[in-house]
């Protein structure tokens, strides 16, 4: 089962500990803007990261509270999803079909 953090030190224990990294959509990532953001897990088989540049924690985190984000993750896989509060919230409240 999925939990939901939007703690930062849980978010970069959990990423770390399963060899993940702050990255940001290449594409995205340009002029200053940080763009959309996710964690990277370059060791994991199929892993997509080619199109994911590496970013500081300090970034990814100031993206995350800016855009209002919350981390959907599995303790023990390297299930991860970066959803809105918003959605967060509506899951929280029952609404399994949530979704930002």
């Amino acid at each position: 089962m999925a939990d939901t953090t939007t703690d930062h030190a849980t978010i970069r224990r959990w990423a770390e500990s399963k060899g993940g990294k702050p990255a940001a959509v290449e594409r995205t990532h340009k002029d200053g803007d940080v763009g959309i953001i996710r964690i990277m897990f370059p060791d994991a088989p199929n892993s997509e990261h080619d199109a994911l540049t590496e970013i500081s924690w300090d970034e990814f985190f100031k993206e995350f509270e800016e855009r209002e984000l919350a981390l959907l993750y599995e303790k023990d896989s390297m299930f991860s999803k970066i959803i809105g509060r918003d959605t967060a919230e509506k899951r929280k409240q029952g609404d399994s079909k949530a979704a930002r």
